[in-house]
């Protein structure tokens, strides 16, 4: 049974008829063999890789705790402070059993998969990997122990639904948002991983879409599910014309530096090796991230009068995101155009979009994350080509091709995580109902329901 890592499908299709950097960064990602196919003779551990995929194992999960913890928090009302938090370390450990349970199998398992065959296995894994079958000290995935290869794609499952938290915030029950997390990682994050990465006869995969980190996978699916939830759960008590301004952004500003310090992990780890081709993630992730940071205050200070410290933060995040699926195709010009749009697009998006149509979407979940996934997803295609500094295009495949590639992943991405979210919303709903009551967001949803207060001065 084989399967390749994530990114090479990407950049190994691309990397085929382009120069010799390109090339050498596809052999460096090359297949990626399950455990029961992996031997001595098929696989060799080499320490540098396994040493690098450790810390990057470790940044990815720092972005989530304490990273995404504290970048929400701190934009929170002080009376919900614990809640925010309380979600991101109770997704953390949800996500982490059902992982090792199933989520492993059902992404990354490739049985039944024929390249070019659209079947059931093009759309997700069976379970010859439960309860991490097969997993064992010696077993490798390229040159790194299997078990290190779980723990990174565990990390990413985490964030994922972590993510949603912002954008209904200060507003949904704990129960069923645990319920509503267990539901959607299965049949909204689980298919589009496997669909993306799994390797031949996924069937993004097969279409020749280009998603090194996570742009389809993590970011456009949370995005739309926030979109979805802010919309279904409703607005909070107030808003839009009650003051509803972040209680702490030094908190803030604290959590959206891990995250962007964590980011050289999530993207640059995505390439499973110690080689060139994660050092220019590296590169072209740092640029992205200041380059949208500084578009984000420009287009604020314009339209606001003032940059703000939120903005700023912000503006990195939507970098960041926008260049993840690009990371192991673009070039260093190509993340200054990337990051340059996203910062200010998502900066429209957070700003004015949701206030134009009305819906409550916290912390701006869909506007940082969805657009900026939506942006970073599109602009691969642009940007991967050689002609804007890229590893290249497959053999044969125009720019145009290649973003229509792009946006077709794009649509049945944002279809199926919307459809989904409906239906995990209206059975979370069973669970004692979606919403808080008017009375337990008045008083906030630390003491509602946790019984506790961030703030005891």
């Amino acid at each position: 049974m084989r399967m390749r890592v994530r990114g090479d499908g990407a950049l190994g299709r691309a990397a085929k008829e382009a120069k010799s950097r390109a090339a050498a960064w596809a052999a460096g990602l090359g297949a990626l063999t399950a455990a029961g196919a992996a031997s001595a003779q098929d696989a060799t551990l080499s320490a540098g890789d396994t040493a690098w995929m450790l810390v990057a194992t470790a940044l990815v999960l720092l972005m989530t705790l304490p990273g995404l913890a504290l970048f929400y928090a701190g934009m929170v009302r002080a009376k919900n402070v614990l809640s925010v938090l309380m979600q991101c370390f109770a997704i953390c450990g949800v996500i982490t059993v059902l992982w090792v349970v199933y989520g492993y199998s059902l992404a990354f398992d490739t049985t039944g998969m024929v390249e070019g065959e659209v079947n059931l296995a093009s759309f997700i894994g069976g379970f010859a990997k439960a309860f991490l079958n097969g997993v064992t000290r010696d077993a490798l995935v390229l040159a790194i122990p299997e078990s290190l290869f779980v723990t990174f794609q565990m990390t990413f499952a985490i964030i994922t639904p972590a993510l949603i938290v912002g954008a209904f915030a200060e507003r949904m029950r704990f129960a069923a948002l645990l319920v509503f997390s267990v539901l959607w990682f299965t049949f909204a994050y689980l298919p589009i991983a496997h669909m993306t990465w799994a390797g031949p006869g996924g069937l993004f995969w097969d279409w020749g879409v280009l998603d090194f980190a996570g742009g389809t996978v993590v970011h456009i699916n949370a995005g739309i599910a926030g979109l979805v939830a802010a919309i279904m759960i409703g607005k909070r008590k107030g808003w839009p014309t009650t003051a509803m301004a972040p209680h702490h952004l030094g908190y803030t500003l604290i959590g959206a530096a891990l995250l962007w310090v964590g980011w050289f992990g999530f993207n640059a780890g995505s390439a499973v090796a110690a080689n060139g081709g994660a050092a220019m993630a590296m590169l072209v992730t740092q640029i992205a991230a200041a380059t949208a940071a500084l578009g984000w205050i420009a287009a604020e200070w314009i339209t606001h009068g003032k940059p703000s410290v939120l903005g700023i933060a912000s503006g990195a995040i939507a970098g960041l995101v926008a260049i993840t699926p690009a990371a192991g195709t673009a070039g260093p010009m190509g993340a200054l155009a990337i990051g340059a749009i996203a910062g200010v697009v998502c900066f429209f998006a957070a700003t004015k979009l949701k206030r134009t149509f009305g819906y409550d979407d916290s912390l701006d979940v869909f506007g940082v994350h969805g657009v900026g996934g939506i942006i970073g997803a599109l602009l691969t295609g642009v940007f991967a080509a050689a002609e804007f500094g890229g590893a290249g295009l497959a053999e044969g495949v125009t720019i145009g091709q290649q973003v229509g590639k792009q946006a077709l992943a794009v649509g049945v991405t944002v279809v199926w995580s919307a459809v989904i979210t409906v239906i995990a919303l209206k059975l979370a709903g069973l669970f004692g109902g979606l919403r808080a009551t008017a009375e337990e967001e008045q008083e906030g949803l630390d003491l509602a329901l946790h019984g506790e207060s961030g703030y005891n001065l």
